[in-house]
């Protein structure tokens, strides 16, 4: 074993010297480093790879002065099986950590929306996937998913909030329902179809919003205003005036998504209206047999009279 460690050790310095002369040429063939780099050579084979063979010819001495041909062959192989075993190995540890690191992102993107979802239930104002709508919903709710899936195609993403405000409104005010009343009760059913007429109407008002922003998507009302400014003395007078029907069709567009947006805010309103009115009304029955005022009352002549009973004859 020790002459096979010396010849190792013989034909591992002896090969150090072509590999460094490769390693100059072109480093990616002479490191298994996934980014490699003549630093490292120089590093490798003329400190690293050489005292690793005088150290194990150090060791080998033990056993006296006697290399074996095998070791030395092995010697002169090892680098060569060593770069592509390293390379190999390299590459799956950077895997790993990838699949960690974006296991750890996933986590981390997770905990983010819950905590987002957590704090928009808490302001009223939960987001719809229209890809994923949520497992219990209704015609309604579909509606709306449908609505900003529409917005969000024509590019209209601010537009597209306020399908997640109906939302949660709408939520709302079922919720509320719910506690103060029972399921199939006539003034569940009315008020719970009442509020879903309110966001019908709020359900054609995106989906025409939708309409009219995605035949003016492809209309830069920027780059207009920009050739009217800057070219405006160059261009003729049949340029010109397309460009400014161009942009007057733009800001009349804008003009109805405004009135079509504030149409929805009344009814954001009338539902938090509701869902306020639906909270204050009590269905509950009371525990107590009296008023809070007579009770107060009877307790406090209880107390009289029991002073008398302590006094005594």
């Amino acid at each position: 074993m020790l002459e096979f460690l010396q010849g190792f050790s013989y034909g591992l310095f002896l090969s150090c010297l072509p590999w460094f002369v490769i390693g100059l040429v072109s480093p990616r063939h002479a490191l298994g480093t996934l980014r490699p780099e003549r630093l490292q050579v120089f590093i490798r084979y003329w400190f690293v790879v050489p005292f690793l063979a005088g150290l194990l010819w150090l060791t080998s001495l033990w056993g006296g002065f006697g290399p074996s041909l095998g070791g030395w062959l092995a010697g002169l192989a090892a680098i060569a099986v060593e770069i592509p075993l390293e390379r190999r190995l390299r590459g799956w540890w950077e895997r790993h950590k990838q699949k960690r690191l974006d296991a750890q992102r996933q986590r981390e993107i997770a905990r983010r929306q819950a905590e987002q979802a957590r704090q928009a239930r808490e302001r009223g104002e939960e987001s719809l996937d229209p890809e994923h709508p949520p497992a219990d919903a209704d015609d309604v709710i579909l509606a709306l998913c449908s609505a900003k899936a529409r917005l969000l195609s024509a590019r209209q993403p601010a537009l597209a909030q306020q399908a997640d405000r109906v939302y949660g409104r709408y939520r709302k005010v079922i919720a509320v329902l719910l506690e103060r009343f029972e399921v199939g009760e006539l003034a569940f059913e009315r008020a719970r179809s009442l509020a879903a007429e309110v966001c019908f109407a709020a359900v054609d008002n995106l989906t025409a919003m939708a309409a009219q922003a995605s035949g003016v998507a492809g209309v830069d009302s920027d780059h207009v205003r920009r050739r009217l400014s800057r070219e405006g003395d160059r261009l003729t007078h049949t340029e010109r005036l397309a460009l400014e029907r161009r942009l007057a069709l733009v800001e009349d567009t804008h003009r109805h998504l405004r009135e079509l947006s504030a149409r929805n805010e009344t009814a954001l309103t009338a539902l938090d209206n509701a869902a306020v009115a639906m909270a204050r009304v009590d269905t509950r029955r009371p525990q107590a047999s009296v008023s809070a005022d007579q009770a107060l009352g009877d307790l406090q002549n209880f107390v009289a009279r029991a002073e008398r009973y302590g006094r005594g004859p």
